[in-house]
């Protein structure tokens, strides 16, 4: 399910990414939320139905739960999407997976989920790999990541993945809620929660602030259809995951998106690759193969 997840959303940001030009970054966000609610509502009914299960009920730790981690990942979206137009798509992506070791301490706190040694070595194996991917062109591997995150785009990164580690352990406090439902139906269900809340904060606000980004969000109903789909794909995915794991196993897992953007980066963007990237590649590579020997 992380596998796919990843994948998917790798897909997800490069249609979001064409969309920033025709409707700004907010718009862009937008597109995920409204497009994807009616895809996961059609997941949720399959789920229910293929499993005989009613539907859950909300209590007061799901709503604030789901509530949090909506607002959060709204935040952290139009963080990444602002972050990926100001260097190259890959390298965008990268800043925001600074929420690998704050998911970790946030599982900790929040949740009581334990990191394993061999967990904490993927991480840490995984986060040398982002700083290398992640410093500067034009400098020596070390002090370009010095360099590169006293930058305004290192601190909207690092802003970013706080705001993503912080909706990832939420939606895992909201799925372990609801105790009486089965894994995959508390997921289903608390991702069509978190969706229906951000498309009514997001597209609220830009209907009263902006109403030319929801005309143009509209208007662009092929492309933002596309993204929609390949946004639920990928939500369906991780909310599954982290309904079944610790969000730190799964987020680490997870940096195979970065695997993935680098084929996009290149192939589609035709942006190049530095030994520093390639280098911070293998160590991520590394990374993934440790977290999976220690599920």
């Amino acid at each position: 399910m992380t596998l796919w997840a990843a994948f998917a959303q790798t897909l997800r940001n490069a249609a979001q990414r064409s969309l920033i030009l025709e409707l700004g970054t907010l718009g862009a966000t937008l597109v995920r939320f409204l497009y994807g609610l009616p895809f996961s509502i059609v997941w949720l009914a399959g789920v229910l139905l293929v499993i005989g299960q009613a539907m859950p009920g909300p209590n007061r730790d799901f709503v604030a739960w789901v509530s949090l981690g909506g607002v959060s990942q709204i935040a952290a979206t139009a963080l990444l999407l602002r972050v990926m137009t100001e260097r190259n798509f890959a390298l965008g992506v990268a800043y925001s997976k600074t929420e690998i070791v704050l998911v970790a301490v946030f599982g900790l706190v929040f949740l009581g989920d334990e990191v394993s040694a061999l967990a904490a070595i993927a991480v840490g194996l995984a986060t040398g790999g982002l700083l290398l991917i992640s410093s500067p062109p034009g400098d020596a591997p070390l002090t370009g990541i010095v360099k590169g995150w006293t930058t305004r785009v290192a601190a909207l990164g690092l802003i970013c993945g706080a705001c993503f580690a912080l909706a990832a352990v939420s939606y895992r406090g909201a799925a372990l809620s609801l105790d009486d439902s089965s894994k995959t139906v508390a997921a289903a269900y608390a991702l069509v929660w978190a969706q229906a809340i951000q498309t009514l904060l997001l597209g609220g606000s830009l209907v009263a602030r902006a109403p030319a980004a929801i005309r143009g969000v509209l208007r662009e109903w092929r492309m933002s259809t596309g993204a929609g789909l390949m946004g639920a794909a990928a939500s369906i995915g991780w909310f599954t995951a982290f309904s079944l794991e610790p969000v730190a196993h799964v987020r680490t897992l997870g940096l195979a998106e970065m695997l993935f953007s680098f084929a996009v980066s290149r192939r589609l963007f035709r942006e190049g690759s530095r030994p520093a990237e390639i280098v911070g590649i293998v160590l991520l590579t590394c990374g993934l193969v440790v977290i999976t020997l220690s599920a």
